[in-house]
């Protein structure tokens, strides 16, 4: 199905493990719209400057902890990504995966994925084949870093001002279909103003 109005910007953020690249490259791939992930050049960042970055996992490997960690002390990284994310999120008709666009860009329809702490560990442990303890232990550090990293550049607090959000979904029991489903009659109805 593709989209006809101009400068369609969706952007979805969560916490680790709450479903929301999965979430959000779907809905790219439905309204033909370009997906564009902050993570994800990230990770070819991490690639150029020598890390062994891969795909599902790697950010709570102990390599992507070190990055995390290297981050946290060097804020130019997050900048320079961000800064690609808005050029994007300008050029509009893109699905955004990101932590940080819905606090820097002012337009677009937000959504935040809501799950706790306990069902993101379990997440990750089906996903990475950890152990719950190990699980919850990386999810604490992870949220924390994060936290720090976009309250030290930007100043907003990740994961508890919800106040640039269109609509805050609870998936904590939802599958990664309901979820899809869920968000697909939201943007049908409230985005794309049409019902199905």
């Amino acid at each position: 199905m593709k989209l006809h109005r101009k400068k369609t910007v969706i952007c979805l953020a969560g916490l680790t493990a709450c479903g929301k690249s999965t979430a959000a490259r779907r809905l790219a791939e439905k309204y033909r719209l370009k997906y564009a992930s902050g993570g994800l050049a990230l990770m070819e960042l991490a690639l150029k400057m020598g890390y062994r970055a891969k795909d599902t996992g790697w950010w709570e490997s102990p390599e992507g902890m070190r990055f995390l960690g290297q981050r946290l002390q060097n804020s130019t990284f997050d900048g320079k990504i961000d800064a690609q994310l808005l050029e994007w999120a300008e050029q509009g008709d893109v699905v955004l995966d990101s932590w940080t666009m819905p606090w820097l860009f002012k337009k677009g329809f937000k959504i935040w994925l809501d799950v706790s702490p306990e069902e993101r560990a379990k997440r990750l442990t089906y996903r990475d084949g950890i152990s719950l303890s190990e699980a919850k232990r990386i999810i604490t550090e992870k949220d924390g870093k994060t936290k720090k990293i976009y309250e030290g550049l930007y100043g907003f607090k990740f994961g508890e001002d919800l106040g640039p959000f269109d609509l805050i979904l609870d998936s904590e029991s939802l599958t990664s279909d309901e979820v899809f489903e869920t968000l697909s009659l939201v943007i049908d109805r409230l985005v794309l103003k049409r019902s199905r």
